[in-house]
């Protein structure tokens, strides 16, 4: 293990999310910046605003930010880290653009990015990469100092996402009734992003299925020492949002949940391991979507937690930090993971997760902004 001490040479952590709106005039304005330049009729917007709606115009992902803000900075006051930690959005404020102004007029030159996507993807890497360029970019038209900006490591099989992980399903498994519990199926949840992205995501293409399914197997191992029960599990997808004519990752989670309920399965627990937070993704397209799906068929059905703000996580984001500090000073440190694939890289090599059309990227092989 590192120093956990010892964030050298780094002067500040930026937790980097993707934002959401927090009330129901923000909704539109919140969906314009997300879909800017698609050509999305704004009527569209408001279709898919009306998620949203339904939970008063307000997500729940820049709550949960708060939460991992505070968990971070408590977790690295005790444990002797100093370091501060800033936050900024993609999307809605905090802007990206306007935290890395204020960490620059507070003197912060070396700045690590933890990203709230825990795998490799063009929507869940480079495109937080290229929104880091655009923002240097716009401080450096500023006349700002521009400061040094790496990205932490793919955390898809840190042990501190992990376990929690397999605790929330061990939970949800207890919420069952007894006569189905046994023969409860797991349910792995993600994003679907469309297969051309799936085939050249990472550095030699598709990385984002096999870190799910890596991560899927190491938890359904986990749960079955456990419980000494070897369930049935499988992969599957959630909150496609393309045209219906490009191909995209599959089978849905509804449509896998009718696939069960007709193969008899007694019961289904959703583990939504592709995201790190209960956001709209998981309270619409599971807790809403979903749950009335199996209700339907009468098939009992729970959800697991995700990781949130859990102690262990803030644990694994400070080793993730002081890991890294010490490759850069030019050490060796233990680098955790569990499962098959091992650790990711820490710098994204040319190519990694190409756009369709090609744009800078920072904190990567590739960056404008060494």
């Amino acid at each position: 293990m590192s120093d956990a001490t010892d964030a050298r040479p780094y002067d500040a952590l930026l937790l980097l999310s993707f934002g959401g709106p927090e009330g129901p005039d923000d909704v539109v304005p919140f969906l314009e910046n997300v879909t800017r330049g698609r050509g999305i009729p704004r009527e569209r917007l408001e279709e898919v605003g009306q998620h949203y709606y339904l939970f008063g115009g307000v997500s729940p992902i820049n709550a949960q930010n708060r939460e991992l803000l505070a968990a971070l900075r408590e977790d690295f006051a005790a444990n002797g880290l100093d370091l501060p930690v800033y936050w900024g959005n993609r999307n809605w404020a905090p802007y990206l653009t306007d935290t890395l102004r204020e960490m620059v007029s507070d003197g912060r030159r070396r700045i690590l990015v933890l990203a709230t996507s825990a795998y490799a993807s063009y929507s869940g890497c480079r495109q937080y990469r290229e929104n880091l360029a655009e923002a240097l970019a716009a401080l450096d038209a500023e006349g700002l100092e521009v400061p040094r900006v790496d990205k932490l490591r793919h955390y898809f099989n840190h042990p501190g996402f992990v376990r929690p992980v397999a605790d929330g399903v061990l939970a949800a498994l207890a919420e069952l009734p007894g006569d189905v519990r046994a023969g409860a199926h797991l349910v792995f949840t993600t994003h679907s992003i469309p297969l051309s992205q799936a085939g050249t995501s990472g550095p030699d293409g598709g990385a984002y299925v096999a870190q799910h399914l890596d991560t899927a197997r190491v938890i359904a191992d986990a749960v079955r020492r456990e419980t000494g029960v070897d369930r049935p599990w499988e992969l599957v997808y959630q909150s496609r949002s393309g045209a219906p004519h490009v191909p995209w990752l599959e089978p849905d989670v509804c449509d896998h949940l009718e696939a069960l309920h007709g193969q008899g399965a007694p019961a289904a627990v959703m583990v939504p391991i592709g995201f790190v937070s209960d956001h709209m993704e998981v309270l619409y397209d599971l807790d809403t979507e979903a749950m009335a799906k199996a209700g339907e068929l009468g098939l009992p059905a729970v959800r697991s937690a995700t990781v949130g703000a859990d102690p262990r996580f803030a644990a694994a984001v400070r080793d993730l930090v002081t890991e890294r500090a010490a490759a850069e000073r030019g050490e060796h440190p233990e680098r955790c993971a569990l499962g098959a694939l091992g650790p990711s890289h820490d710098v994204c090599p040319v190519g990694c997760c190409p756009a369709r059309t090609p744009r800078p990227a920072a904190a990567g092989a590739d960056s404008p902004y060494a």
